[in-house]
């Protein structure tokens, strides 16, 4: 009965794990550039047990979240009218640098605006200091800058010219660590960094790949698992009594 009552709640608690995967996927139906995320289940221990005519009986101990894999898959098209706005159409991710911590990250969020930027200039002051000059660079809004095509910051001179904004990409997206909702860092089996094959996109966004006729079904599903789950722990609960009051 020990065995019943496990699998039962290991279940129900897998389920709401699950639940709050397809949660946040829902809740991120209007973000830019988010990925939705699928739950991956992998059975627990299994064991033969002799049966009738000592068949060998199959008996697990359920199945529980073994990971989380992201749907990289292409989002819909939204035009807002904004010319820092940026979408890539195919493969690959914008890269942004934070120039205190030295942290790359990738998105496929290219909703950008100007932010200024501090740099060096060959010009050298009176008192021999070198003179610094301050200049508008393609920024994510949050401390980031966008990377060019040749890795290094984008000067914003004219908002209306199409900037040359990089997009990189690797050639394994599986594992890669989800920092926030829309950004990215990649691990070892990602492989190395290459230039992506995907088309630069001016004024128009990529909106989220979630796909809610699809999430709702899945919490759904996910519902009745989660009470399916319990009512075993329940019928457990209530043969283990019946077994305990039971005389001689």
């Amino acid at each position: 009965m020990n065995q019943s009552f496990y699998t039962g709640a290991v279940g129900a608690q897998q389920q709401l794990l699950r639940l709050n995967i397809h949660g946040d996927n829902i809740a991120n139906v209007n973000t830019i550039g988010f990925k939705a995320d699928r739950a991956r289940f992998m059975p627990l221990m299994y064991q033969n047990y002799l049966g009738i005519e000592e068949e060998q009986l199959p008996m697990g101990v359920g199945t529980r979240v073994m990971m989380t894999s992201t749907d990289f898959s292409q989002g819909g098209v939204a035009d807002n009218g904004r010319l820092l706005d940026y979408m890539i159409e195919g493969d690959g991710f914008f890269a942004l640098a934070n120039l205190e911590t030295g942290e790359i990250s990738f998105t496929r969020n290219g909703a950008f605006m100007m932010a200024e930027y501090e740099r060096v200039t060959d010009e050298v002051g009176p008192d021999g200091q070198t003179i610094m000059e301050k200049v508008f660079c393609l920024s994510d809004g949050e401390g980031r800058f966008v990377l060019s095509e040749n890795g290094g910051l984008i000067e914003v001179t004219d908002p209306t010219e199409k900037l040359p904004v990089g997009i990189f990409d690797y050639s394994n997206y599986d594992g890669m660590l989800q920092i926030t909702d829309t950004r990215y860092m990649p691990v070892d089996k990602n492989g190395g960094l290459w230039y992506g094959s995907g088309t630069l996109r001016q004024g128009v966004l990529e909106m989220s790949n979630t796909d809610l006729a699809e999430e709702l079904s899945k919490v759904i599903e996910s519902q009745r698992a989660y009470g399916l789950a319990l009512k075993m722990v329940q019928t457990s609960d209530e043969i283990e009594a019946t077994i305990n009051g039971l005389r001689n």
